[in-house]
C-alpha cells in the first residue's frame, strides 16, 4: 500500500488504475479528482511527502 499524495488515503499500487509519473516516480491515487489535483501542481504534493527532512517531528532530524 502507498498513500495518495493529495488526500493521504491508502492505495494498493498493484491494483490502482489512477497514477501519474513525476520526476521518475509513480504516484497512485484513490480518485480521479485527486489525480487531477496532483497533475495541476505535482511539486506541491511531492514536497509535502519529503520525509523527515527539516520536519523537527522526531529525534532523527
Amino acid at each position: 500500500m502507498v498513500k495518495d499524495p493529495v488526500c493521504g488515503m491508502n492505495v494498493d499500487e498493484k491494483t490502482a488504475t489512477l497514477k501519474s509519473e513525476y520526476k521518475g516516480k509513480t504516484y497512485y491515487f484513490c480518485s480521479q479528482t485527486c489525480k487531477e489535483t496532483f497533475d495541476k501542481n505535482p511539486a506541491k504534493y511531492v514536497k509535502k511527502q519529503s520525509g523527515h527532512e527539516g520536519c523537527h517531528c522526531c529525534s532523527c532530524c
